[in-house]
């Protein structure tokens, strides 16, 4: 009798593949989005998409606050057409960042989500900030 782990087969390499490629063009993690301001190497725009308020309380160095509702294409436009979201909220328990990344989708926008959020980053033990920093 196979454990509750093996009882459904893996999938096939090729499959799995292909499977978890497309889940990286969705998603990044908090590492990965540190890893790229401690290079140097930033080729995205990081935003925080929670309320003024809780920005200025706590965000990730290097964010800029644009909550999700006020993502317009107007306001988008000051951004190059071929710019890289990477949008994060509170943590696993907060949609915000779905809600961003479906509206900037909508918007003909390239985007990913940083999956953990604010939790994810102090999970990793990484530096959060305060202050006002707001999106172009």
């Amino acid at each position: 009798m196979p454990s509750p782990v093996s009882e459904i087969p893996a999938a096939e390499p090729e499959a799995a593949a292909e499977h978890f490629a497309r889940k990286l063009a969705f998603e990044t993690d908090c590492s990965d989005v540190n890893a790229a301001f401690a290079s140097g190497k930033i080729d995205f725009v990081l935003l925080d998409v929670r309320s003024p308020a809780l920005f200025a309380l706590s965000h990730i160095p290097g964010a800029l606050n644009l909550p999700h509702g006020k993502m317009t294409a107007h306001r988008m436009s000051e951004w190059p057409a071929d710019t890289l979201f990477v949008v994060y909220c509170a943590g696993p328990h907060c949609n915000g960042a779905d809600k961003a990344a479906f509206r900037l989708s909508r918007l003909g926008l390239s985007v990913k989500l940083m999956i953990g959020g604010l939790t994810g980053w102090a999970d990793e033990g990484l530096a959060f900030e305060s202050g006002a920093s707001v999106a172009a």
